[in-house]
């Protein structure tokens, strides 16, 4: 499909861009059924080969195999991502069914996952609804109220060995085997969790047996922990960076903040092991459009290709934004919060 640039909407108008784009949500299921299986199988293959890398002490060919071993499995993350918004497979259960067995994979409980990746998608950028889907932000004003412990946590939580490499081994290993804050959201999410982790269990049992405990944590442990980094990583960068966009619920709208998500340009490669989640404006714009077909809507609007764009040399500076200043209306660091107004702030309160 080519849409001729004379054509294009003004960026503010993004209900019209809305409408614009609902001729890409149309899925080709003999592709969606192609991309699955150039990741499922290559996935296999790979942890494969790194186990026989392993028992012949190859350790280069196993370092080799690594990276791109996650790089896979980040890819079937994204592909149960695009079954959560019902946008890989025209039938839904087709969709329902390839997430929940990806979910096992990914060590992610599909139905509980895709109902708080929802909440994110309704809630993105708007101050008022924070804390569901989303990595905690906090105002700088709010983090000038904060007792002293209040700070170090924030700022721990917001230090990158934890945002990149605690935080997302304790999400996907720890996190996501009990609906941690869905308790009273029915039965939906137990049933969501205990189903996901009875068919890890199955997995690791049988690798266990098979292969043994020090195959599965160098195999398939280590390689999830490198792609839950990396996902989180990508997260990160779609929502803050800079200029990002944060408003209250009085003035925010699905449109602009969807526009107001960042597009990550990543080289060829990386694109394609990440699922084209990079175009992340135009995923929030309309979240149906399949992955495969983002690049169409960058090829066919090229203003798109503009809005927000980063780049991975950019990218490397974003963990430095911890704190929305409203004042600024942008992300700034610790350090441009100077020490003395907050302490001058708790000091006035105190009085």
């Amino acid at each position: 499909m080519t849409i001729h640039a004379n054509r294009e909407l003004s960026l503010s108008d993004a209900e019209g861009w809305r409408r614009r784009l609902s001729p890409y949500q149309r899925p080709n299921d003999w592709r969606s059924l192609f991309e699955l299986v150039a990741t499922v199988p290559p996935l296999g293959l790979a942890w494969l080969a790194m186990l026989i890398a392993l028992q012949f002490h190859l350790y280069w060919l196993y370092g080799l195999l690594l990276f791109p071993a996650a790089g896979l499995l980040i890819r079937l993350f994204m592909i149960q991502h695009d079954c959560g918004h019902g946008a890989l497979f025209g039938n839904p259960a087709a969709n329902q069914w390839v997430g929940r067995v990806a979910g096992v994979l990914t060590l992610t409980p599909y139905d509980h996952w895709r109902r708080s990746h929802a909440i994110h998608h309704a809630t993105s950028s708007n101050l008022d609804r924070r804390g569901t889907g989303d990595i905690n932000t906090l105002t700088s004003g709010e983090y000038r109220a904060l007792s002293g412990w209040g700070r170090l946590l924030y700022r721990l939580y917001r230090h990158p060995a934890v945002m990149f490499g605690l935080g997302p081994a304790y999400i996907f290993f720890l996190e996501n085997r009990l609906p941690f804050g869905s308790m009273r959201k029915g039965w939906m999410p137990w049933i969501s969790t205990t189903s996901t982790n009875l068919g890890i269990a199955a997995c690791v049992g049988l690798t266990i047996w098979a292969f043994g405990v020090q195959t599965l944590l160098m195999t398939y442990v280590a390689t999830a922990l490198i792609a839950a980094s990396a996902g989180v990583w990508l997260f990160f960068v779609q929502h803050q960076f800079d200029p990002a966009h944060w408003v209250h619920e009085e003035r925010w709208s699905a449109g602009e903040a969807a526009l107001g998500s960042s597009y990550y340009a990543l080289p060829p490669p990386l694109s394609w092991f990440t699922g084209n989640i990079g175009v992340h404006h135009v995923h929030h714009l309309s979240s149906r459009i399949p992955f495969y077909r983002l690049p169409e809507v960058l090829r066919d609007y090229p203003s798109l290709r503009g809005l927000n764009r980063v780049n991975l040399v950019q990218s490397l500076g974003f963990p430095r934004l911890a704190l929305w200043d409203e004042a600024r209306q942008r992300l700034v660091s610790f350090k441009d919060v100077e020490p003395r107004q907050y302490d001058s702030h708790a000091s006035s309160t105190q009085a």
